[in-house]
């Protein structure tokens, strides 16, 4: 019998590889919640980082104090800032100590629009609030705070429940965004998932080198 949509995902889902869990992850309903209000996330699009068998992650070279959330326990919430301008959320699965990743890209909000529109007041459409990992974070006022939260617990403002899984016909993949790596990262790891003519889905970008100027801009790698 199917779980119900509004059922929470238990910790045993997130504690599996992390290229079981990404694709699994759509469809999934994220909550927030805050003293301003409740937001509830259809995820439509998602990323895998595995550690140190990929160096697209941020683990790749090992713990440091700014991804130390990604070492687990599976089922927390690690979140970043990046570029000097914005967060990114990101679900930690995979065994404790293994340190892999699903990088939150893109969702349909189907609970709490209007507070998700006094934060992104610039989105055009209500498929534009959350597309894209920056507009997400945005939309449900997730910042670094949030890293760290217990995802699978009642109580700590960000849960996920069952939603209803994009079936897996329907779910496409392909070159992560903005991500370089051996071969290329669309040979190598084409570890991208979304759900297939979903409008919510953000853009693909390739990965573009970084002059010095930018990076020195940058926040600094993990």
């Amino acid at each position: 019998m199917p779980a119900a949509p509004r059922r929470a995902l238990p910790r045993s889902f997130f504690a599996r590889p992390v290229l079981d869990v990404a694709p699994d992850l759509l469809g999934r309903l994220l909550v927030r919640g805050s003293d301003d209000g409740r937001i509830v996330l259809r995820i439509t699009e998602v990323e895998a980082y595995d550690g140190a068998d990929d160096p697209g992650s941020h683990a790749y070279r090992g713990r440091t104090p700014r991804n130390s959330t990604m070492f687990g326990p599976p089922g927390h919430v690690y979140v970043y800032f990046t570029y000097g301008m914005h967060y990114c959320a990101n679900i930690v699965c995979g065994p404790a100590d293994r340190a892999s990743a699903v990088l939150l890209r893109a969702g349909e909000i189907v609970e709490g629009t209007a507070l998700a529109r006094t934060r992104r007041p610039t989105a055009r459409r209500t498929t534009e609030l959350a597309q894209g990992p920056a507009r997400l974070t945005t939309a449900l006022g997730i910042a670094r705070a949030d890293d760290g939260t217990d995802a699978c617990t009642p109580g700590t403002g960000l849960r996920l429940l069952y939603g209803t899984p994009v079936p897996a016909a329907d779910i496409r993949t392909g070159p992560r965004t903005g991500v370089s790596g051996p071969g290329g990262d669309a040979d190598a790891f084409p570890w991208r998932y979304y759900a297939a003519a979903d409008p919510t889905v953000s853009p693909y970008r390739p990965h573009t080198p970084k002059t010095r100027r930018t990076l020195s801009a940058a926040a600094d790698p993990a």
